[in-house]
């Protein structure tokens, strides 16, 4: 696990623009963390790194968005997500298959979810805009490029 902490919105975007420098299609990314820790923040600065224009909205209640930069981004939601069965109606086999996609409240999904991701816990700080972010790799197109991750986050990394 990579430990990184920022202390501003803008830093946390950062961090997820470091990030979107490795995607690659066919990435799964879940986000977790408690309400206004900044998931879809971390999304928007992704996005943005990867040529997105359009305004980047937390899909809450459309459940999925789709962007489409140098690379197409899936941006779900889980959070309604109470059962597993209700994972079929997000598509996420097709998803999965164009693009990279980026689930917040991923961790509703889990088990439903391909093995081979990158998850980013983001933990409420002291400080209002105080984050720190877990980021563990899962499968071994994540551990390939685990030494690229640690490179493009060292900035924001904690001992």
């Amino acid at each position: 696990m990579l430990v990184c902490a920022t202390h501003h919105v803008d830093h946390t975007c950062a961090l997820a623009a470091a990030v979107a420098g490795l995607a690659q299609d066919g990435d799964l990314i879940l986000l977790v963390g408690d309400l206004g820790a900044g998931k879809t923040h971390f999304t928007q600065g992704f996005a943005r790194a990867l040529g997105v224009t359009d305004r980047v909205t937390s899909p809450t209640f459309t459940l999925a968005n789709r962007y489409v930069g140098d690379i197409i981004i899936n941006h779900l939601d889980a959070y309604r997500v109470e059962q597993l069965s209700e994972a079929e109606d997000l598509a996420l086999p097709e998803l999965l298959e164009d693009g990279v996609t980026l689930i917040e409240w991923g961790d509703n999904l889990a088990p439903v979810l391909p093995m081979g991701r990158l998850e980013i816990r983001i933990v409420l700080g002291q400080g209002d805009d105080d984050r720190r972010l877990e980021l563990t790799g899962v499968g071994p197109a994540w551990a390939a490029r685990w030494a690229d991750l640690e490179t493009a986050v060292a900035d924001w990394r904690v001992a």
